[in-house]
């Protein structure tokens, strides 16, 4: 079987953190479930915070970071499947502040209907990545299932009192944002054979790029929270912020970065049907949303950027060190006192 004969999208329904259980569902199921009932004090973060990894602390001065993320095919081509998959899921340790170790990798592959070539193309693209991040791809399992699936666990290092978690937001705290939107929307216009070869690019350009610079920001006490942006678009990962610091958020629409050429898709109505998913857990908390702005606030994004607060008397730094780093940011709004919605849209 020829690799031009299979579109590995064409065996997912939701793509990439598209196909993230819904925000309501998943809230039903964890708050009815003991399974997530933690009483050991060296746990220092877990489920109860909705952050990105789970942090466990080892002796004074190290603690270990672990997360796990997989997902169905995104892209057609297996090779950049697993580009994307393994920097999403390393993402989850740079979004802790942490540094990456190793990782382990999760496949699930329809061995007699897609060739077993391709599953190993994918694991080449993952090894890749975790080459770019410093890491071993050191092993893994794997099943024989219906569905294409894939991802890493992977475990990092952290100082214990270096933690970025998803919720030490304060009010007056400025929003960052470290890559531009639109991903969700890029990817579906490749599963409906809509995408030109320069999006497709940029949709891997972005989605491959590591969010690195999170390693560097936590070792840094001017960064009061941080965690990256994925299935449940930027509203919800702002949403979780703002609720684990009490507060609430301003976002003013015009300086969300999106990336170039997707408005012509939305204005075709080529989005992720997740996006209406997204804006119905989201919208009764949200305030000042106009017409198809959902789109940008709800895109599902797979391997997106860092969304960060950072104390206001500390922007110059900030933005020093991120141009330092050669790294692109957007400062999008601003923490506030806990009002009557989450999130306002100006």
């Amino acid at each position: 079987m020829e690799a031009k004969e299979i579109k590995l999208t064409e065996w997912s329904e939701g793509s990439g953190c598209g196909c993230k259980i819904a925000p309501a569902i998943l809230d039903q199921i964890l708050s009815s479930s003991n399974s997530f009932s933690q009483n050991d004090p060296n746990l220092l973060v877990g489920n109860s915070g909705k952050d990105d990894a789970a942090v466990y602390q080892v002796s004074e001065d190290i603690a270990m970071i672990n997360s796990v993320d997989f997902f169905t095919p995104i892209v057609d081509d297996p090779f950049d499947f697993g580009r994307i998959s393994a920097a999403n899921a390393i993402s989850d340790i740079y979004a802790m502040g942490g540094k990456p170790l190793f990782a382990n990798a999760i496949l699930s592959w329809p061995v007699e209907k897609i060739s077993p070539e391709l599953a190993a193309k994918v694991m080449e693209g993952a090894k890749s990545i975790c080459q770019e991040a410093g890491i071993e791809l050191a092993g893994g399992h794997s099943i024989a299932a219906k569905d294409p699936i894939f991802g890493l666990s992977v475990n990092g290092v952290v100082h214990p009192r270096k933690i970025k978690t998803n919720q030490d937001a304060k009010s007056g705290d400025l929003i960052y944002l470290t890559k531009p939107l639109g991903v969700g929307v890029l990817a579906t216009a490749l599963k409906r054979g809509k995408i030109n070869e320069e999006d497709y690019s940029k949709l891997i350009d972005t989605a491959c790029q590591l969010n690195s610079i999170g390693a560097i920001l936590g070792n840094h006490e001017e960064v009061k929270a941080m965690t990256d942006v994925t299935g449940f678009g930027i509203l919800g990962h702002l949403i979780e912020m703002a609720e684990g610091a009490n507060l609430s958020a301003e976002i003013e629409i015009s300086k969300l970065p999106l990336i170039d050429g997707i408005q012509e898709y939305i204005n075709q109505f080529i989005f992720p049907d997740n996006t209406y998913r997204n804006w119905n857990a989201f919208s009764p908390k949200t305030e000042g949303v106009k017409g198809m702005d959902l789109v940008k606030l709800c895109d599902p994004q797979t391997s997106g950027g860092l969304l960060i607060a950072v104390s206001p008397e500390d922007q110059k730094w900030f933005e020093d060190t991120l141009k330092r780093e050669n790294h692109k940011f957007w400062k999008i709004g601003s923490f506030t006192n806990l009002l009557e919605k989450t999130v306002y849209i100006q």
